[in-house]
């Protein structure tokens, strides 16, 4: 008989250490230290970067990762391995091949997918299944989370701990992986100095010049970071344009011009 867990959540962090902020989070590391107890195969699907792949190395440690697509080397491993974590096997190019190797090499799998999908050579491989809720659901894992990107920002940069959170907007596109890297930017260009700033904008424009038409092409650059903060800071076009010292027609012609970004 299948066993379907619905609607478990997994730390979005390294294979140590599992975030138990939230409810979800902490019904993931109890179905995740039951499932190091049994010797059942296991499913875990749900978005990129909601911690699928942390939760299979917690449940199967020091274990070999295979990603589905590589399918020669995913048989190979087969071949060799009492248990095995297979990522991305909603990406498994033979699916009916990979289940049988599974099956006659009898290799206990922990594995991956980016989504729910309903398959009769899934549903009779994997007698456990549950899906991870993105952060977007689990309030709670998003602030530790930035609160663990800035420690360890501070360590990979040589920093203090403190991260101006103020206008902070997480990013959680991709969960976790896009929360970490808003995180990293943001530490970075919290203390940043206008000689820094300007050498980045210049290494980024380098090898993008070159038309007739440069200067007007990226202006945004200038004008929409100028705009976004002028409006978040004093709340009004009016006293933007006031502050700026710009004509209120010349600013709405602007926003309007770069509405794309703001």
């Amino acid at each position: 008989m299948m066993v379907v867990v619905e609607q478990v959540a997994a730390a979005a962090v390294d294979v140590t250490s599992f975030i138990t902020e939230s409810s979800a989070s902490n019904q993931a590391k109890k179905t995740a230290s039951l499932l190091k107890t049994l010797s059942v195969n296991a499913l875990i699907m749900g978005e990129s970067g909601v911690g699928k792949r942390t939760l299979a190395s917690f449940i199967l440690p020091d274990t070999s990762i295979v990603d589905a697509s590589n399918f020669d080397e995913l048989l190979v491993a087969l071949e060799s391995s009492k248990e095995l974590i297979i990522i991305n096997i909603d990406n498994s190019p033979n699916l009916s091949r990979l289940v049988q190797m599974i099956k006659e090499k009898q290799v206990r799998v922990i594995a991956t997918a980016k989504q729910s999908f309903e398959n009769e050579l899934i549903d009779d491989l994997f007698s456990v299944k549950f899906d991870i809720p993105p952060l977007r659901e689990r309030e709670e894992d998003v602030s530790f989370l930035v609160e663990k990107f800035a420690k360890e920002a501070a360590e990979l940069f040589g920093g203090n701990e403190s991260f101006n959170t103020q206008n902070f907007k997480a990013d959680l596109s991709r969960n976790a992986d896009s929360l970490r890297r808003q995180v990293m930017i943001n530490y970075l260009l919290q203390d940043i100095q206008d000689s820094e700033l300007m050498e980045i904008i210049e290494n980024y424009l380098y090898d993008k010049l070159g038309s007739n038409s440069d200067y007007r092409n990226f202006l945004y650059l200038y004008e929409v970071p100028l705009i976004r903060a002028g409006l978040k800071k004093f709340k009004s076009q009016l006293q933007l344009s006031d502050k700026l010292g710009l004509n209120r027609n010349t600013l709405r012609k602007k926003i309007s011009e770069n509405k794309q970004y703001l």
